[in-house]
């Protein structure tokens, strides 16, 4: 597009900022934000204290606290991030309407022809450091002409190209070189190499048209490729994005994949990326700050009863039902428990969501007490008005039954709540579909078939009988031998041919309903053999 103009905020604190935000009085010298990764606690935020003290994003916790024991820690809380990355996206339509998010921690916002509305890109710049500023968030900022360029210059500008740590790379200087070379500096009595690192610039500008001479400089990260292609192709030496742009790209992509061809045509502009702007999500919450912190069940009850009218109004106000709903529990020591619970069919009304909190009363852990609760019908539908003809309508038998499968629900999990439809199949044990009934209606009419099935139907079983296709005079079967009193039949199904069912390969089958000297009902049939052998086997047993 001519003329397009891209601007990219990344804010590289966000996670630690947006806690020491909330810190009342003086805030902690060294501070860090830990989460869960691969059962193990790292680092995922820092403060620009704690970076400056050696610390970095990904490092172990525990090797974070034997560096600096005075490293104040909280834990992370991805859901709170990314409600707090909304509110900035929020800010940022000051600048443009066209706003997304880039999870966990950027915005792209499209600012073609609104620049000149705060006096040039570098107004915009200005304007964006200040009001970060005032909001204690670091920001760096790139304006270009495409997302993946101002995306690179906003994360890598001035940093240099990632160097392979296991000496692969054809230009890279082995381990014991660099070992002597620098231990003959140190005996010599120069001063030990110190590593030098540029200062990032907060802001950067892209020149118009100059996409391709800015990229060149970056580091291969910047294309927004994986750490597994930027190391295959530093060990070929290729540690900048001008290094790779030029190259034959037959070669790149049978090596790395299109995936590296769709990520450098992005940045440079000849694949189109459209910024879109999050749509504002229809949001129906509650919320109860409490003076003084609660811990009783009967109080947290007492709450929530505060809270469900409310709740319901919002949602009846926009004929929405509810469909999963999140209580949030804010303890005093600024931690947090989630509470999640679903319904069968969507719905407003307080006396369907009570009963369904009370069951999940008793796993709510108060702590030191909890001074906040918050109720969130996150996952809503549409609802309509339903004509109620009696006690005993049709309309109020499926609201008890909605009921009851929203209580198990509660317990078991909706995924575990299942019931039975009928299936387009002559083949019997795809007869019936096994669908979840939170999320299916009651099945009409069932087809009758031609011939009764058996109460119980499993996977075929072989019989040890003659090889002929009429009912066995004796036959044997789960280790017993059984004799024939009476045999019903046949009854001919042939295979689905248009499709390849491996249980089905024996052939066209002919099923007999035998009854055997001791009273069992066995459901048997011949396989005339097909793509596989055939011969007796036994596939039900009837009442």
């Amino acid at each position: 597009m001519p003329g397009r103009r891209i601007l990219s905020l990344w804010f590289p604190r966000l996670g630690a900022e947006r806690l020491l935000r909330q810190m009342r009085g003086l805030p902690p010298p060294l501070f860090a934000v830990a989460g869960e990764v691969a059962n193990q606690r790292i680092l995922t935020a820092l403060s620009a204290e704690a970076e400056a003290a050696g610390l970095s994003c990904g490092q172990p916790l525990r090797d974070a606290l034997a560096i600096r024991p005075d490293l104040v820690t909280r834990l992370q809380n991805p859901r709170a991030e990314a409600a707090f990355l909304t509110a900035l996206r929020r800010w940022a339509g000051k600048f443009s309407p066209w706003v997304g998010e880039e999870p966990p921690d950027g915005l792209v916002i499209d600012l073609s022809g609104a620049a000149h509305l705060f006096g040039g890109e570098d107004g915009v710049l200005r304007a964006v450091a200040e009001d970060c500023a005032t909001l204690g968030l670091t920001v760096e900022a790139a304006i270009a002409d495409t997302v993946g360029a101002a995306w690179g210059l906003a994360r890598h500008a001035g940093k240099q190209g990632m160097v392979p740590r296991n000496g692969d790379a054809i230009d890279q200087e082995a381990r014991a070189t660099r070992s002597r070379a620098a231990k003959r500096h140190w005996i010599r009595g120069g001063a030990a190499p110190v590593p030098l690192v540029p200062a990032r610039p907060m802001a950067r500008i892209a020149p118009p048209g100059h996409t391709r001479q800015v990229l060149a400089k970056l580091p291969l990260a910047a294309l927004r490729i994986d750490e597994d292609t930027v190391n295959g192709l530093a060990r070929l030496g290729l540690r900048h994005v001008g290094d790779v742009i030029d190259m034959p790209r037959a070669p790149l992509a049978r090596r790395f994949g299109t995936h590296l061809m769709r990520r450098i045509d992005q940045a440079l502009g000849l694949q189109a990326e459209p910024v879109s702007p999050a749509r504002p999500p229809l949001h129906f919450a509650v919320r109860l700050t409490l003076p003084d912190p609660i811990g009783l069940a009967e109080d947290i009850m007492a709450g929530i009863d505060r809270l469900l009218p409310e709740l319901s109004a919002r949602l009846a106000a926009r004929g929405r039902g509810a469909r999963r709903v999140r209580l949030q529990l804010f303890r005093a020591d600024h931690s947090m428990q989630e509470i999640e619970f679903g319904l069968a069919r969507p719905s407003a009304e307080p006396d369907r969501l009570r009963p369904l909190v009370m069951l999940k009363l008793d796993e709510i852990d108060p702590g030191f007490g909890i001074d906040m609760l918050r109720l969130e019908a996150h996952v809503t539908e549409p609802v309509q008005a339903r004509q109620h003809g009696g006690p005993q309508s049709r309309a109020d038998a499926g609201d008890a039954l909605d009921a009851l499968i929203s209580r198990l629900g509660v317990r078991v999990g909706m995924e575990a709540i299942t019931r039975f439809a009928p299936a387009d199949s002559h083949i019997p044990e795809k007869a019936a579909l096994i669908l979840p009934a939170a999320w299916s209606e009651p099945a009409g009419p069932w087809p009758v078939p031609a011939q009764p099935r058996p109460l119980v139907i499993f996977h075929p079983e072989p019989l040890r009988a003659p090889e002929d296709p009429m009912p066995p005079a004796r036959f044997r079967w789960r280790r017993r031998d059984l004799a024939t009193l009476a045999a019903t039949g046949p009854e001919r199904i042939a295979p689905e041919w248009w499709l390849d069912d491996p249980g089905w390969r024996s052939g066209t089958r002919d099923y007999w309903r035998v009854e055997t000297e001791g009273g069992e009902r066995l459901w048997l049939f011949y396989a005339h053999g097909g793509a596989a052998s055939g011969g007796w086997f036994c596939q039900g047993i009837f009442p």
